[in-house]
């Protein structure tokens, strides 16, 4: 269930994440250009609003369609969208995550039926007039049907949810929040759910809080202080480079493992993020675009004008708490060694070693013996964050260890290449590994800043690449 899970958010957070920079763009012609933004320009100002109505929607539709139809159903999926985009009058986020794919998969399937029974030279007549045709129709279909179905979801979510804004209960959506984002599925509950709620939301006022439930790097920097402090250990001696993989650079995943090793510290993720909500409304501040990576950075430049204190109370007041709870669970259910996987990798190391024989950092796939190794991936849920910074210390590794010939990669976990003969990634992601690509090898690391599987990697390459 909870690979399932896991594949379905990242199928959501994939219709956005490739198009971040589209979204960063928005927010910024926003906050410089709106009439409260920092350099009012009212023609530039124009701009604004068609962004968030035609363009980012049309770049999801497209995105969701590619993923399942390939570049055909993107365009399928960009034609039908325009139906739902027309026939409302707010930016149709949601409508564009529905239609999109569901335009790819019709397009997948005609162009299924038809294959091998087109005669030749027709072929791309009948590429090019089915997609015009079944496109033309999607659309009719999606601005009468479709439209204004989307409109009243759209209604009953909103009025959901400024029930809980106007009661003062959205900090209990935490509760959710921070055990799912320990789980890797932050990018989906980000970008899937929080993200075009966001949208929404700045499409009325201006800003929106929602950009901040998940991205808030305050509870993940409390528990990584909190172990700077109290922990034992591997956890303690790799926590203060991890708060500035974490705070600085927006990696989140980096806390995620912290908390595994502990799981009684989601009472501290689930207190700082409640209170960094209640905080936030406390103080009625918002971000004018979604903040990726979550990095203190982002947040600050996704800021409105005059909000800035309340954004910094927000994210303070959610380290605060969070270490505050966290520091009395470290001391009580803390180990000296509470990384399990590294310590029997360590132990199966030293036996190996004992008997003479290359330990192998392997639990799935071929073994690395007689077979020359040139593509290793390194994997996260997103293939952005955690894989790019876990790429970048294994090739570093190797090149110290003369084996830059080697290349290194990341990717996402659900999008690994198929050549990759190596594969790195967190031990809950394995599943999704393994059904990406079967054929290599399964590295399985704990902790993405001191996992000891990097070094038995390397040390094993460097006898069997001989």
């Amino acid at each position: 269930m909870k690979e399932q899970v896991q594949r379905f958010g990242r199928f959501l957070s994939g219709m956005v994440m490739p198009n971040i920079g589209a979204f960063i763009a928005w927010g910024i012609i926003t906050a410089l250009f709106i009439g409260t933004g920092w350099w009012p320009n009212e023609n530039l100002a124009k701009l604004v609003d068609p962004m968030a109505k035609f363009l980012l929607p049309l770049l999801i539709a497209y995105t969701g369609g590619k993923m399942v139809g390939g570049p055909r159903g993107g365009v399928m999926g960009a034609i039908a969208t325009m139906g739902v985009i027309v026939a409302t009058s707010v930016p149709m986020f949601l409508g564009a995550m529905i239609i999109g794919p569901s335009a790819g998969w019709v397009i997948k399937q005609f162009d299924k039926a038809v294959e091998g029974r087109i005669k030749a030279g027709f072929e791309m007549l009948v590429n090019n007039f089915a997609i015009g045709i079944i496109g033309g129709l999607f659309t009719i279909v999606a601005y009468l049907g479709f439209a204004p179905v989307m409109t009243a979801a759209t209604d009953i979510m909103a009025s959901g949810v400024q029930f809980f804004v106007d009661r003062g209960l959205l900090p209990l959506a935490s509760l959710f929040i921070e055990p799912a984002k320990v789980m890797f599925l932050n990018n989906a509950i980000n970008h899937g759910i929080l993200s075009p709620m966001g949208l929404n939301q700045v499409d009325e006022i201006g800003k929106s809080v929602f950009f901040l439930m998940e991205a808030n790097p305050g509870p993940g920097l409390g528990i990584l202080l909190a172990y700077c402090l109290a922990g034992k250990g591997n956890s303690r001696s790799s926590a203060p480079g991890a708060i500035v993989i974490h705070f600085i650079g927006g990696i989140h995943e980096i806390y995620f493992p912290y908390v595994l090793m502990n799981p009684s510290l989601i009472l501290a993720a689930i207190g700082g993020g409640a209170s960094g909500i209640f905080t936030f409304n406390l103080f009625k501040v918002g971000l004018y675009a979604p903040s990726s990576p979550g990095s203190i950075i982002a947040v600050l430049g996704m800021t409105p004008k005059g909000n800035y204190v309340g954004i910094i109370a927000g994210v303070l007041v959610a380290a605060i708490v969070s270490f505050a709870i966290a520091v009395p669970l470290i001391k009580i259910f803390g180990k000296e060694d509470t990384d399990i996987e590294a310590a029997k990798a360590k132990k199966d190391a030293m036996k190996a070693e004992a008997k003479g024989i290359a330990s192998k950092p392997v639990v799935q796939g071929i073994a690395t013996e007689g077979t020359k190794v040139k593509k290793i991936v390194f994997a996260c849920d997103a293939g952005m964050g955690s894989s790019a910074m876990g790429a970048t210390v294994l090739r570093n590794k190797l090149k110290a260890a003369g084996l830059d010939t080697i290349t290194v990669e990341h990717a996402s976990v659900s999008s690994i290449p198929e050549d990759a003969q190596i594969v790195v990634t967190h031990e809950s992601l394995k599943e999704r590994a393994v059904r990406s690509c079967p054929t290599a090898q399964m590295v399985l690391i704990t902790n993405f800043m001191a996992a000891p599987q990097y070094d038995e990697l390397v040390n094993n390459l460097k006898q069997t690449q001989r």
